[in-house]
């Protein structure tokens, strides 16, 4: 039960730093846990046709298991710094970009090539955007989609698991320092003691970081939360742009309120999805690369970012009040057409069996001026409207709005160039550090991190 390493969190940082050290041969004995299953046991019931809404499994499949919550997702691997968090800001701009290429290829080591790389470099999307007020964001991204992400993934799990000992199905309890290193409790009553501890459970686990965190007096600084709807439309309005540059990060400032609103997580032909984070069912979206698997529409989320002063702190806090509000007057995810919201009426079943716009997920039409607060639900109107200009269609009467999709953000570890908080031995890494927010960032994190543990104590021989 002793380790050189342990990892808490399967996702992927963890999954990357588990590959680095098991590819440079490191002789250090390693352990990686999640509290979720196996990847082929990650079945959301939704999926497989036994339910049809969210029945809010413990954990849920889709946002843990091994590769984490992007496993499931539409596997998006975006390679820039101009979003998707800070990492550039602790390793510098040119080290960040360099690791974001090598997990790309990586990736394409493992079959990703087979997807295309697109970029917004050159596209005359940016020029058109820009003459409506609108901000298209630098990037590459690579594609993979749900279905061949999964398969890399597996391939990955072959090649690390003789290196690497994983558990699943555990949740790691209780952290605490010891003389020479760390030990950790699960809730099956395990202890394992390690030399250096590695914190990469994800999003999903901001909460537990934090109290580990608080425990040993490290120091946290505090993040925004981005509150939004899911937008689902058909595929043909977005099609010129999808075509071209696939993901479209667009930054919008409202006249209103001068807030920014942001274009997030595109999914051509793809299908929105449920996700219960902590027993709260939020709104997200998967797209294929198997053509047989697209559907006739295309969704996107609008958010808006919220940041809070003094005295009010816990920015969670209050996207999860907003969510709860969801999930109690829509027993989960709320629909609407976006016709009926500008009329000021709720979306009934019998206005959704007019719709033009053939809905991918089961959920409760309604009304979400009743719970999203008006100064966010007044820029997501105005966003709607500004990409009409660039995408005509996209303000349609029957253009569809799930809600609430809320982007929970760990607040932000005070972690040093290594990523390395003021305990010694213990780290922070991945999208429950805060200091990622994407699968590139947050892949590039667990590299950096292995790297320079590989070697620890002469590890490399």
């Amino acid at each position: 039960m002793i380790y050189d390493i342990i990892i808490v969190g399967a996702g992927a940082s963890g999954v990357f730093a588990s590959y680095e050290l098991t590819k440079l041969k490191s002789n250090a004995k390693v352990l990686m846990i999640d509290k979720g299953t196996t990847l082929k046991k990650r079945i959301c019931p939704i999926n497989k046709g036994a339910a049809a809404a969210c029945v809010k499994c413990d954990p849920c499949h889709i946002m843990n298991g091994y590769g984490g919550a992007g496993t499931l997702s539409d596997g998006k691997y975006n390679i820039t710094t101009k979003f998707g968090g800070d990492l550039h800001r602790y390793i510098g701009q040119d080290e960040a970009l360099r690791l974001m290429e090598y997990v790309d290829e990586v990736l394409c080591g493992f079959g990703g090539s087979e997807a295309k790389l697109y970029s917004t470099a050159e596209s005359d999307l940016k020029t058109v955007a820009l003459k409506n007020n609108l901000h298209l964001l630098d990037a590459k991204v690579r594609h993979l989609g749900t279905d061949r992400n999964v398969r890399i993934l597996e391939k990955i799990f072959d090649y690390t698991k003789a290196h690497v000992e994983m558990l699943f199905e555990r949740t790691v309890v209780c952290a605490d320092k010891t003389n020479d290193g760390f030990e950790i409790k699960t809730d099956r009553g395990e202890v394992f003691r390690c030399k250096d501890l590695l914190l990469a459970s994800g999003r999903s686990g901001s909460k537990w970081i934090s109290d580990v965190c608080g425990k040993f007096g490290i120091a946290m600084k505090s993040n925004r939360v981005d509150i939004g709807i899911r937008v689902e439309l058909p595929a043909e309005i977005f099609k010129h742009i999808t075509d071209e540059v696939y993901e479209s990060k667009i930054v919008y400032k409202t006249d209103k309120y001068n807030d920014m609103v942001r274009t997030f997580c595109m999914n051509p032909y793809g299908k929105v999805v449920a996700e219960n984070t902590n027993g709260i069912v939020t709104v997200n979206g998967h797209s294929y690369a198997d053509p047989s698997l697209h559907t006739p529409n295309t969704n996107f989320a609008l958010l808006v970012s919220n940041k809070f002063t003094e005295p009010f702190k816990n920015s969670n806090e209050y996207g999860e009040s907003i969510a709860r509000l969801s999930n109690m007057l829509g027993g989960g995810v709320i629909l609407q057409r976006f016709g009926d919201l500008i009329k000021g009426r709720r979306s009934s079943a019998k206005r959704m069996e007019k719709s033009f716009t053939v809905p991918t997920l089961k959920a409760t039409p309604g009304d979400l001026s009743l719970v999203i607060p008006k100064r966010q639900l007044d820029n997501i109107i105005e966003m709607i409207y500004a990409l009409d200009k660039i995408a005509p269609g996209t303000a349609n009467e029957d253009t569809l709005l799930y809600g609430v999709e809320v982007k929970f953000y760990n607040s932000e570890v005070e972690v040093d160039e290594n990523l390395e908080t003021a305990v010694k031995g213990l780290y922070a890494l991945g999208d429950g550090s805060g200091v990622t927010h994407s699968l590139s960032q947050a892949s590039s994190a667990g590299v950096w991190v292995a790297r320079r543990l590989a070697n620890k104590g002469g590890r490399l021989k």
